[in-house]
């Protein structure tokens, strides 16, 4: 009995991250003007993800060239942070804190200001 005790806490607060990040990514879903539901169905809200961030739809094929990959995802989480206005420091924050700076992102008064706003402003 204690040990199925031991395993609930741990459960519901497992449990209670996973929702928070799901009502994260759906605020910064709805933010971006695509649908909340999208960030729930696999596959398909990386694919949104990507038109977030202005990239094309085929780039989620390039998740799977190893070491590749992980250069492909680390662009699109910047890609997430430009077009939110924000800089290659909160890119940093989204990569190695997501638990802190996705609800950062996603409940502070950032604007999503479209997928190329640096070009937009240089030309």
């Amino acid at each position: 009995m204690e040990l199925i005790g031991l395993l609930i806490v741990p459960f519901i607060i497992i449990l209670a991250f996973a929702v928070f990040m799901i009502i994260t990514q759906w605020k910064i879903y709805t933010k971006a003007g695509k649908p909340g539901w999208t960030s729930i169905v696999p596959i398909y809200n990386y694919i949104v993800m990507l038109e977030i961030v202005g990239k094309p739809w085929w780039t989620f094929f390039m998740l799977f060239i190893p070491i590749y990959g992980i250069v492909v995802a680390i662009q699109v989480v910047h890609g997430l942070s430009k077009s939110f206005g924000k800089d290659a420091g909160f890119t940093c924050g989204l990569i190695f804190l997501p638990i802190i700076f996705y609800p950062i992102l996603a409940f502070s008064d950032a604007k999503y200001v479209g997928p190329n706003v640096n070009q937009a402003t240089t030309a």
